[in-house]
């Protein structure tokens, strides 16, 4: 199994349910975390990635970590000071249109989006409400775009958008779609050679349906249009995503493995959760299960069943544990705070 990784945490696209995946093996396998100095959650984001941002990273000690997963824009050349070379760099993308829906969502309180009540008000007059010069424009535009590392206001041109697929295709060793995450899992455990446990997963982070409405077609066109450079990056790596499923995998071996992955999260959901599944923030009893919530999206989470056993109890609470309290857990265990 491969212990090197870089994962790109592209906001709104499943990217915390992946992290849960990784942050399970990590800890299984003892492996080290390119953690954010002193603790936090995201990597100085919206700055670009550099390796003193790390936690334990000094340019005059040449320490590696396994795993760099926490939000960041992406540099490469910085992102190579902290982990091995033989690392495997993979992200996750989600199509431009429901990013954005989500986004909006989640980040309400951003400047291009606060005076607007709908995305449709904010796609009539977009100039109106979006600053490119606003320190928070990447949740409004091209988020994707963005987090890559690019400008999200640059113009789409061919060329371009050419030159940017190239140098996504240059670093990265997969690129996983959300919209089919089973097949991404699927697709991530043979690159990685993991077995099937280490890519199974209970959904994190996700909202609750009553928060989301569906899009008219003139707002999506519209979506498509100002998100331009993300759209271009979407379609092209949706494609290059199945072109690698039908030369690696193909695609009765796909539906079988896709099968398994669904019956074992299946049998896990009737192992550890009370329940069918997620539940709303009110009523999630374990406070320290409960997720952060954030704008106006209402993100959901699980109750555990009563009276597992210790080991069990402890594969299940993994499953279910939000991204910012599993963090923490493993940045104290990484870095012990000194005894009193």
């Amino acid at each position: 199994p491969k212990t090197d990784i870089v994962f790109l945490k592209v906001h709104k696209s499943a990217s915390s349910t992946v992290m849960n995946i990784l942050f399970r093996f990590g800890e299984t396998h003892n492996l080290t975390f390119a953690f954010p100095r002193g603790g936090g959650y995201q990597l100085y984001y919206p700055h670009h990635f550099l390796a003193r941002f790390v936690q334990g990273f000094s340019p005059l000690s040449p320490r590696r970590f396994n795993i760099l997963c926490h939000h960041m824009r992406f540099l490469q050349p910085e992102v190579q000071k902290v982990v091995p070379s033989s690392a495997v760099y993979f992200s996750i993308l989600r199509n431009p249109v429901q990013l954005m829906e989500s986004s909006f969502a989640y980040y309400k309180g951003a400047s291009a989006f606060s005076r607007v009540r709908s995305l449709e008000e904010f796609l009539s007059q977009p100039y109106r409400y979006y600053s490119p010069a606003s320190g928070d424009r990447h949740y409004a535009r091209n988020l994707i775009t963005f987090d890559f590392g690019f400008n999200p206001d640059a113009e789409a041109s061919p060329e371009r958008v050419q030159l940017m697929l190239k140098a996504i295709e240059a670093s990265f060793d997969l690129l996983l779609i959300s919209e089919y995450f089973d097949e991404s899992m699927v697709l991530l455990k043979e690159v990685l050679c993991w077995d099937l446990d280490s890519v199974v997963s209970f959904p994190l982070n996700s909202r609750d349906s009553s928060t989301k409405s569906p899009l008219p077609d003139s707002v999506v066109e519209k979506l498509k249009a100002w998100n331009r450079l993300d759209w271009e990056i979407y379609t092209h790596f949706n494609r290059t995503f199945w072109e690698r499923i039908e030369r690696d995998i193909g695609r009765e071996r796909m539906g079988r493995e896709v099968r398994a992955l669904r019956q074992r999260q299946a049998e896990l959901a009737r192992t550890c959760l009370q329940g069918p599944g997620s539940v709303a923030p009110k009523d999630i009893k374990d406070s320290s299960l409960r997720p952060l919530q954030y704008g106006k999206a209402r993100i959901l989470g699980y109750n555990l069943k009563q009276g597992l056993d210790g080991e069990l109890e402890r594969t299940c609470r993994r499953l279910v544990t939000p991204e910012l309290q599993y963090s923490s857990l493993l940045y104290k265990k990484q870095f012990p705070p000194p005894p009193p």
